[in-house]
């Protein structure tokens, strides 16, 4: 455990580091901590500080920053939010596209960083299915879901169907099943198809499996915005090598859907920063996160992404404000 002042010291620190973006020096820290220490003082603290793995000295630098650990035991223990300095901010009750959209750019506008949203995630109900005879054992389930899009898949089977076997195990699901869910339909399938041949059967289970995938990987999108705003931030432009990490991150998504994903299991904002662990893929990067709700149910994730160096306390602030308007707007739309 840290004693008050190696605390106080650590604080301003990375108060210092956050708003400056340059090493700090014992001089410099012993001015911005308000205490009355010597720099010699403050020099030793450093060091156990350095010992402890919560501050570093760059190679460059007779100054020290904060690693991954110090930003931790810094947002999680001395890290006071306070509830101003944001516009008056709304987002209105939209289709729930147009709603995401505008999230994406408001975090990017406000936070000069990069807003990522990820789309309301909705039961993976369908309209009507039907099955296509392929080739021997190959069959095309086509799947319609209730605002008419369309997802194919193949399945592989055990057994061979003639065509009019997968006409009526389609005709059966599309009369029982149709409106529910697709976790609905596996649950009744294992109970209500005694009646069917076991054949049948088994062909039902595999095409709801393929369907609920199906339409669940419809639904896995995610809206970036302000990817550009990096440019400006010197953590990036200094090393192309880093932007040119970050640009490809933002390409392939599947991380960031990845984190979100994760986030959405929690209550309130949640930050990942960089270097910590396997969540946040490289050391130069963090995210502050929070869930979103539509009529009360978690329905997919916000958040900010910027460097590591970000003013937390504000990045907290605006994505627990937006996540609460996403929420409104979602859930009051016409």
């Amino acid at each position: 455990m840290l004693d008050e002042r190696a605390r106080l010291l650590l604080k301003a620190l990375v108060e210092r580091y956050i708003a400056d973006g340059q090493p700090v020096g014992s001089r410099t820290l012993s001015r911005a901590s308000g205490l009355e220490l010597s720099p010699a003082t403050v020099r030793n603290v450093m060091s156990d500080l350095e010992e402890l793995g919560l501050i570093v000295s760059p190679h460059t630098s007779a100054g020290r920053v904060p690693t991954a650990k110090g930003y931790r035991l810094f947002v999680d223990t001395m890290l006071t939010v306070q509830q101003k300095g944001l516009p008056e901010l709304q987002i209105k009750p939209e289709q729930p596209q147009k709603v995401i959209t505008h999230a994406a750019q408001m975090l990017s506008s406000l936070s000069q960083f990069v807003g990522v949203v990820m789309a309301p995630r909705r039961a993976s109900v369908f309209r009507h299915i039907e099955f296509l005879r392929l080739s021997e054992k190959r069959v095309l389930v086509i799947i319609v879901s209730p605002d008419g899009d369309v997802q194919n898949r193949v399945i592989f089977t055990e057994s061979d169907y003639t065509q009019s076997q997968l006409v009526e195990a389609a005709n059966f699901l599309n009369a029982n099943y149709s409106g529910l869910a697709m976790e609905q339909v596996r649950e009744r399938l294992k109970t209500e198809v005694d009646n069917l041949r076991g054949e049948i059967a088994q062909l039902m289970q595999a095409a709801v499996s393929a369907s609920s995938e199906a339409l669940s990987a419809s639904q896995d999108e995610v809206v970036i915005s302000g990817e550009r705003n990096l440019l400006a931030v010197s953590d990036f432009s200094s090393d192309m090598d880093n932007l040119r990490r970050a640009f490809t991150l933002f390409e392939q998504k599947t991380q960031i859907l990845r984190l979100l994903d994760i986030s959405s299991r929690a209550e309130g904002v949640r930050i990942f920063i960089g270097g910590e662990s396997h969540v946040v893929p490289f050391e130069e990067l963090s995210v502050v996160s929070a869930p979103y709700e539509v009529d009360g149910k978690v329905v997919g994730t916000l958040g900010v992404i910027g460097p590591t160096r970000m003013p937390y306390d504000r990045m907290i602030q605006i994505v627990d404000i937006t996540s609460k308007l996403v929420s409104n707007a979602l859930s009051h739309r016409a």
